[in-house]
């Protein structure tokens, strides 16, 4: 197991879904946690730790890493059920073991847990070992309500048993949220088995939720609407439930570019930022699509690829060895003057860079909070989970973005164009990250850390009575 510093402070443990885009806002909330006399601990399969081991120096971090046996012979990559597979029948009784180590060591003692509702199997784990537990919510909040909506979806007949829209093809049964369709819905991955397997993941994730004492949303409050120069908030809609207390605590976001980098999980190629460097202002097109599913399959790297060089536009493409089968012979050698491949990026810095203009994005939430914190426009290709519902929002109510129908020429000339052409998105982009990052957000975010801490610390002190 991986250890770093050791300050005698009472540790918090950070448990999430072993994927990229949950160990980064994981580990912003742990950063914040430190500023609350916390340590804060981020427990990660053995598969993940090695990743990241092998591409940061975990010195570099206040919060330490460690790791759990996860079954797992090599490096992966495993699909979802693999892990799910792991999560529920091998990780509990080492992440237990590991609360007994660290309880017995003489650098305080664990006083609480946060789990990301995704694993939640170490839910159960805190209850066993007698630690309080809060949720950690690392996406939009829309998205929250929307999961926890599963159950009065299905007794009213809204979804089936796979979770599959029974009316129309859309669900719109949560009031101020733009109507969904069949592709919005987060569990409507894969074969219609697959579909079914995953909304079962959900309600358990509901049945395991109510035992929590605390959630933390990495989202605002509420999903804020731009109108006629103003912001109005929608209703929020209560869990069905009284637990858990909700936080919201986010975006959380990265501070600037002096603090330590994402603990990647892939080891980034920099040069692109010197190519950056190179470029005019706002002309070039970032284009990734996320580090968890294979992103468009080998038709549509092809198609992809001869789009972005019919363009004419500079261009900086995020692709995995694995997934670049699908690119035309010589490609890299023919667009040489023209763009950049790169196997993995620094993306906040590449988003940061003035030479950037547009990015191409699968509408992760993590990516989103990003390019809204960059001000980039976004062009949005949506391809799994909570993508679709964070798309409905970027371009139909914040209206910072547009959705590409295709990644044909014609239809991505077409989304060039239009997002080109709004003059008064520059505008939205201000307000968007002004009313979600700015000194109000910053203030709200660490009022509810505190709160969130002083509960911890009152139920400490009820406990010692």
């Amino acid at each position: 197991m991986g250890v770093q510093c050791i300050t005698k402070k009472p540790k918090i443990l950070l448990v999430p879904y072993p994927a990229q885009g949950h160990v980064n806002p994981m580990l912003k909330l742990g950063l914040a946690l430190l500023t609350h006399g916390l340590q804060p601990i981020i427990v990660t399969p053995e598969f993940i730790h090695r990743r990241i081991v092998a591409n940061v120096d975990l010195n570099d971090y206040q919060v330490r890493f460690m790791s759990i046996p996860d079954g797992f012979s090599g490096e992966g990559p495993y699909d979802f059920f693999a892990i799910e597979k792991s999560m529920e029948n091998i990780m509990p009784n080492h992440l237990e073991t590991l609360l007994h180590e660290l309880d017995e060591d003489d650098n305080g003692t664990v006083v609480c847990m946060v789990i990301d509702l995704l694993a939640s199997w170490a839910i159960q784990v805190a209850t066993r070992c007698g630690i309080p537990a809060a949720g950690f919510w690392p996406a939009m909040q829309a998205t929250y309500r929307l999961i926890t909506s599963i159950p009065e979806m299905l007794q009213a007949d809204l979804i089936s048993e796979t979770g599959s829209p029974r009316h129309d093809g859309t669900v719109s049964s949560l009031p101020g949220q733009p109507l969904l369709s069949t592709e919005d819905l987060p569990w409507l991955i894969g074969t219609q088995a697959s579909r079914k397997a995953r909304l079962k993941f959900w309600i358990r994730i509901l049945d395991r939720l109510t035992s929590l004492r605390w959630l933390l949303l990495n989202s605002f409050p509420q999903e804020f609407i731009i109108h006629d120069d103003e912001y109005q908030e929608d209703d929020y809609i209560a869990p069905p439930h009284n637990n858990p207390i909700i936080f919201p605590v986010g975006p959380l976001t990265e501070p600037s570019l002096t603090t330590p980098k994402n603990p990647s999980f892939w080891k980034e190629d920099t040069s692109c930022l010197d190519w950056l460097d190179h470029q005019k202002p706002n002309s070039v097109i970032y284009i990734s699509f996320g580090s968890w599913v294979s992103p468009i399959g080998e038709a549509k790297i092809k198609t992809l690829a001869l789009t972005l060089q019919s363009l004419n536009r500079p261009f900086i493409w995020v692709l995995a060895k694995s997934w670049r089968h699908g690119l035309p012979n010589g490609y890299s050698d023919t667009v040489s003057k023209q763009g950049k491949l790169v196997l993995w990026a620094p993306q906040f810095q590449v988003l940061q860079h003035k030479a950037v203009g547009l990015y191409l994005t699968h509408c992760g939430w993590n990516s989103t909070m990003e390019a809204i914190q960059c001000r980039k426009r976004l062009l949005c290709y949506p391809m799994a989970g909570d993508q679709f519902v964070n798309c409905k929002y970027i371009v139909k109510v914040w209206k910072i973005g547009v959705k590409v129908k295709g990644l044909g020429q014609k239809d991505v000339e077409e989304a060039v164009k239009k997002v080109m052409k709004d003059e008064e998105m520059e505008e939205r982009l201000r307000k968007i990250y002004n009313r979600t990052m700015g000194e109000e957000t910053s203030s709200r975010v660490a009022g509810n850390l505190k709160a969130f801490v002083l509960g911890l610390d009152q139920l400490q002190q009820n406990s010692l009575h």
